[in-house]
């Protein structure tokens, strides 16, 4: 019998804990499974509720189908059938500039044009700042090697318009971070890749644009949209990975304190909530960089202090719901985001009723407003009313919707969103060399390579295959 504990049961610490299953009964390994969680519940950030006809997501509301962790787990998983793809009618974005809604020109992605008629015509830059962004085509390559941050990149190929305007609340607004403190190579590599390979981003744009379109016109494109959910909320997903684990396996309100390594570096000794203690051959720890800093710090301290270098930034997320005739002008899109430059109260707003089907009836809209963030801590500190004032006041501002709200829902998630500053990937890699001597010891969670839902189940993942991998090794 091997003992294998994985602590905190977040969706990484729950990808952690199926792939064990899954592996044990692979290798036909026999294993004594135990999830620590802290809190009453599982989820972490994720987490659905029903309010009369409407289904409202408290965190994350669906996954992206690019990286293909999290789908092909719900394959095995059999949801298949539950995953609901957004609906292609309402796919468009909008952005606030100058106190209106613009539309983000079609054929723009993230940070580069690969349209020229809708980028020539659209309000959203100045002629000097579509001149200057033009000129990216004509940009030599950077120091392909050196880390810089997001906000450098866009300026040095687009210029500051393109940064201020359409980059910062695109890409900034995902990591709820300061694009000029934000890592290019731990967050979007990709353009990195293109620089290196094309030296033009817009070119190299323009090929993946084609690309894709010859392999829409052969019938092998995606077959999923970029980003999908489940018909019940992405609660769904937990719920399923629970029920999926042997009897026993959770324990709730036991927060882990300490982990003490045995002299041979194999075994540990766990501490819950400062007395009671378990012993285990393996351990994952699926918790954040902060909380895993305070677990290692007496038996790694070289590792917890390199993992208290990661921060964190704290975000709201306001769920409101309202009759559609509350709205003037009916909303035709997914949502708009709001650029740092026009200082207003929120971060982004989604018509989540319209990104995806059985949100709401058809008679009503449910969206909601993010909050907070690295660039406006101090928002998320406002009491409840408060927020709830500004984001009303901003919605009748840019939507004219004055009508009270049917309710108003607002979770607050603190230290949630990990902040991938320049340096991080060479942050990552110390903290693994510097664990490297504990052979039954890993590490999972959105703290590393990557915040969506679907790095977090890589992550979870790969930390099983590691240690079961080093158990079967040794049994």
């Amino acid at each position: 019998m091997k003992r294998v504990a994985i602590i905190g049961g977040g969706i990484a610490g729950l990808a952690a804990a199926h792939r064990v299953t899954e592996l044990a009964k692979e290798k036909s390994l026999n294993i004594e499974l135990t999830l620590l969680e802290a809190t009453e519940r599982l989820g972490g950030a994720i987490a659905t509720e029903r309010i009369g006809d409407f289904l409202v997501e408290a965190g994350p509301d669906s996954f992206i189908t690019e990286k293909p962790w999290a789908l092909r787990l719900c394959e095995r998983l059999g949801l298949t059938s539950r995953l609901i793809p957004t609906q292609a009618e309402y796919q468009k974005i909008y952005i606030v500039h100058e106190g209106k809604l613009e539309p983000l020109p079609e054929g723009f992605f993230l940070l580069a044009p690969t349209r020229m008629g809708p980028f020539v015509r659209t309000p959203i830059f100045s002629w000097r700042g579509k001149l200057r962004m033009a000129g990216e085509l004509f940009i030599p390559r950077g120091h392909l090697n050196d880390d810089e941050s997001l906000g450098a990149f866009v300026r040095r190929r687009f210029g500051r318009e393109a940064l201020e305007r359409i980059a910062q609340p695109l890409i900034g607004g995902i990591y709820a971070s300061d694009p000029d403190r934000l890592s290019l190579a731990a967050t979007m590599p990709r353009f990195k890749e293109m620089e290196r390979r094309q030296r033009s981003v817009i070119l190299a744009m323009r090929s993946e644009q084609r690309r894709r379109a010859r392999n829409r016109e052969a019938g092998s494109g995606a077959r999923w949209s970029l980003f999908v959910t489940l018909a019940g909320g992405m609660q769904e997903l937990v719920d399923t990975l629970a029920k999926r684990l042997p009897e026993s396996t959770l324990r709730f309100n036991s927060p882990v304190t300490r982990l003490s390594c045995a002299e041979d570096k194999k075994s540990w000794r766990i501490t819950i909530a400062g007395s009671e203690t378990m012993a285990a051959d393996a351990v994952i720890l699926a918790t954040p960089a902060f909380q895993t800093a305070k677990i290692l710090s007496a038996d790694a301290p070289e590792s917890a202090n390199e993992l208290k270098q990661i921060s964190y930034a704290s975000t709201a997320t306001v769920n409101l719901a309202y009759r559609r005739e509350d709205f003037p002008r009916a909303p035709d899109s997914f949502g708009f985001v709001v650029p740092a430059k026009e200082q207003r109260k929120i971060m982004a707003c989604t018509f989540s009723s319209l990104k995806y089907p059985g949100r709401a009836l058809a008679d009503k809209i449910l969206l909601r407003a993010f909050v907070g963030g690295a660039l406006q801590a101090e928002l998320f500190g406002a009491d409840d009313a408060t927020m709830e004032k500004n984001v009303r006041d901003e919605l009748a501002n840019l939507l004219r919707v004055t009508a009270p709200p049917i309710f108003v829902r607002i979770w607050r998630h603190p230290n949630s969103m990990p902040q991938y500053h320049v340096g991080h990937e060479a942050l990552i890699k110390r903290i693994d060399a510097s664990l490297s001597q504990f052979s039954t010891l890993a590490l999972a969670g959105s703290a590393y390579h990557g915040v969506g839902i679907s790095d977090c189940v890589r992550t979870g993942e790969e930390a099983a295959e590691k240690i079961m991998g080093y158990l079967e090794s040794d049994s």
